[in-house]
Protein backbone atom coordinates (compact mmCIF):
# COMPACT_ATOMS: atom_id res chain seq x y z
CA UNK A 1 0.00 0.00 0.00
CA UNK A 2 1.25 3.77 -0.90
CA UNK A 3 1.66 6.18 1.95
CA UNK A 4 -1.93 8.06 0.44
CA UNK A 5 -4.35 5.13 0.76
CA UNK A 6 -2.52 4.54 4.55
CA UNK A 7 -3.33 7.95 5.27
CA UNK A 8 -7.35 7.60 3.55
CA UNK A 9 -7.47 4.24 6.02
CA UNK A 10 -6.43 6.12 9.18
CA UNK A 11 -8.84 9.17 8.09
CA UNK A 12 -11.97 6.93 7.36
CA UNK A 13 -10.90 5.20 11.09
CA UNK A 14 -10.31 8.14 13.01
CA UNK A 15 -13.83 9.14 11.77
CA UNK A 16 -15.60 5.95 12.56
CA UNK A 17 -13.41 7.05 16.10
CA UNK A 18 -15.77 10.14 16.71
CA UNK A 19 -18.41 9.27 15.42
CA UNK A 20 -18.66 6.66 17.83
CA UNK A 21 -17.56 8.69 20.61
CA UNK A 22 -20.09 11.49 19.94
CA UNK A 23 -22.87 8.60 19.98
CA UNK A 24 -22.15 8.18 23.54
CA UNK A 25 -21.72 11.88 24.96
CA UNK A 26 -24.74 13.34 26.59
CA UNK A 27 -23.48 17.28 25.15
CA UNK A 28 -22.81 17.32 21.64
CA UNK A 29 -21.87 19.97 19.58
CA UNK A 30 -23.28 21.81 16.60
CA UNK A 31 -21.26 19.49 13.83
CA UNK A 32 -22.01 16.76 16.29
CA UNK A 33 -26.01 17.31 16.19
CA UNK A 34 -26.09 17.68 12.40
CA UNK A 35 -24.60 13.94 11.96
CA UNK A 36 -26.80 12.67 14.56
CA UNK A 37 -29.76 13.83 13.29
CA UNK A 38 -28.69 13.64 9.95
CA UNK A 39 -29.50 16.94 8.60
CA UNK A 40 -27.92 19.72 6.74
CA UNK A 41 -25.91 22.38 9.01
CA UNK A 42 -28.75 25.03 7.44
CA UNK A 43 -31.46 22.79 8.54
CA UNK A 44 -30.59 22.41 12.12
CA UNK A 45 -29.33 26.24 11.98
CA UNK A 46 -32.90 26.97 10.68
CA UNK A 47 -34.46 24.77 13.58
CA UNK A 48 -32.71 27.04 16.43
CA UNK A 49 -33.47 30.08 15.16
CA UNK A 50 -37.15 29.35 15.00
CA UNK A 51 -36.35 27.99 18.35
CA UNK A 52 -38.05 24.61 16.81
CA UNK A 53 -35.43 22.48 18.64
CA UNK A 54 -33.70 22.82 22.22
CA UNK A 55 -30.32 24.29 22.61
CA UNK A 56 -27.84 25.51 24.59
CA UNK A 57 -25.72 28.91 23.91
CA UNK A 58 -22.97 29.32 27.31
CA UNK A 59 -21.03 31.72 25.59
CA UNK A 60 -22.95 33.55 23.36
CA UNK A 61 -21.52 32.02 20.04
CA UNK A 62 -21.32 28.52 20.32
CA UNK A 63 -24.23 26.05 19.92
CA UNK A 64 -24.56 22.83 21.97
CA UNK A 65 -27.38 19.98 22.18
CA UNK A 66 -28.31 17.62 25.00
CA UNK A 67 -29.00 14.02 23.12
CA UNK A 68 -32.60 13.02 24.91
CA UNK A 69 -33.63 16.30 23.58
CA UNK A 70 -32.56 15.49 20.40
CA UNK A 71 -34.33 12.40 20.78
CA UNK A 72 -37.43 13.69 22.33
CA UNK A 73 -37.57 15.75 19.20
CA UNK A 74 -37.24 13.63 16.43
CA UNK A 75 -39.77 11.13 18.03
CA UNK A 76 -42.54 13.26 17.99
CA UNK A 77 -45.85 13.81 16.13
CA UNK A 78 -45.45 9.66 16.64
CA UNK A 79 -47.85 8.28 14.65
CA UNK A 80 -49.42 5.11 16.20
CA UNK A 81 -49.47 1.63 14.09
CA UNK A 82 -53.01 -0.09 13.25
CA UNK A 83 -52.59 -2.50 16.02
CA UNK A 84 -52.09 0.04 18.39
CA UNK A 85 -55.37 2.18 16.98
CA UNK A 86 -57.19 -1.25 16.80
CA UNK A 87 -56.17 -1.80 20.89
CA UNK A 88 -57.26 1.20 21.92
CA UNK A 89 -60.86 1.40 19.84
CA UNK A 90 -61.25 -2.20 21.82
CA UNK A 91 -60.26 -1.22 25.21
CA UNK A 92 -62.24 2.54 24.57
CA UNK A 93 -65.58 -0.01 24.10
CA UNK A 94 -64.95 -2.58 26.35
CA UNK A 95 -63.95 0.32 28.88
CA UNK A 96 -67.45 2.28 27.85
CA UNK A 97 -69.26 -0.57 28.20
CA UNK A 98 -68.56 -1.78 31.79
CA UNK A 99 -69.16 1.97 32.54
CA UNK A 100 -72.84 1.40 32.02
Amino acid sequence: MDEATILSKLKAIQQKLDELHANQKAVLTFDEAVRYLCVSSSTLYKLTFQNKISFSKPGGKLIYFIRSDLDKWLLQNRVPSTEEIKEQSLNYMTNKKNNK
